[in-house]
């Protein structure tokens, strides 16, 4: 492959790589914005949602052949995912971190770090401690589109476009709707926005759903694009979004998106042209070189302390 075509196809592999961590790393920013909170959890609730949607996957799909529609599976499949996530998300919240809101930073990062070991032993001893299979032969066509000798499966642009087309719905939906602005309120300052009259647990709710929800239907992407998932898939996942967040500015929603596409191309031309042994750790490297020229992140705005 000419050296042109092989380094826009790396590029082409990395964004839809980044399109998964941009999604799970909206969910880490939404959730630090409101709370301050470094929900290490979320990259579980991204294994569980994969999970989900692989379990109605394999309910009704045997041996490749399906009684059901495959588009009402691949639905069903986004239904039970993102349902499932969002109100593991919400119980998460209720149970776990709103006692500790007002406590010492530490406790609800210590009880992060608690639910997510949860979560994956919980998967781990109740589903399978081996990799599980997700039949996306018989779900999507499995068609390779190819382009001066750039090739991607359908399924990995169908990845890209509905990552970015959720990220700019989520986009709208923060700086374009009442609700939206009552999060960033609520982001900005809790106890002036709970004087103007904005319910800050339903905000805190909402907030938690809609960014496991994103973590859920990622997780059903995933599995759809890659056919296999495992009870370890969210921490490792889950790191790299967070740092994804980190690097686009935590806090800021448009950052992560950024942050989440950035990560993947590094790391597939990272791969790609230097060593797939080394990736990770060339790939950090380099986001740790980031943040020392720019440490609020490219989008962050500089800490200060408020009033």
């Amino acid at each position: 492959m000419p050296a042109v075509a092989y380094f826009v196809q790396q590029i082409v592999n990395g964004l839809e790589t980044g399109g998964v961590y941009a999604l799970v790393a909206l969910g880490y920013t939404l959730i630090y914005g409101i709370l301050e909170l470094l929900n290490f959890a979320h990259g579980d609730v991204y294994m569980v949602g994969a999970f989900l949607a692989g379990g109605v996957a394999t309910l009704l799909v045997h041996n490749q052949v399906s009684a059901v529609p495959a588009v009402l599976v691949v639905g069903l499949m986004v239904l039970a995912a993102t349902l499932g996530a969002g109100v593991l998300g919400v119980g998460i919240e209720r149970v776990a971190y709103r006692p500790l809101r007002n406590a010492n930073r530490l406790a609800p990062l210590i009880t992060a770090i608690g639910v997510s070991l949860l979560l994956e032993s919980a998967v781990q001893v109740w589903v399978s401690p081996a990799p599980v299979l997700v039949p996306s032969n018989a779900l999507v066509p499995q068609t390779v589109l190819q382009v001066s000798g750039v090739e991607t499966p359908l399924m990995g642009l169908m990845l890209l476009v509905v990552s970015v087309a959720l990220m700019v719905g989520l986009d709208v939906f923060v700086y374009r709707t009442r609700f939206g602005s009552a999060m960033r309120a609520t982001a900005q300052d809790r106890e002036a926005a709970a004087f103007m009259g904005i319910d800050i647990n339903r905000v805190i709710m909402v907030t938690f759903f809609v960014a496991s929800a994103l973590a859920g239907l990622g997780g059903v992407l995933f599995g759809l694009r890659f056919a296999t998932i495992d009870f370890y898939m969210g921490y490792v996942l889950g790191f790299k979004a967070f740092t994804a967040a980190v690097v686009g500015g935590i806090g800021n929603v448009r950052g992560a998106m950024v942050g989440g596409l950035l990560l993947g191309v590094l790391e597939s031309l990272a791969g790609g042209f230097i060593s797939t042994q080394f990736q990770n750790t060339l790939v950090f490297l380099g986001l740790i070189t980031v943040l020392m020229v720019r440490p609020q992140g490219l989008f962050g705005q500089p800490l200060t302390d408020r009033a």
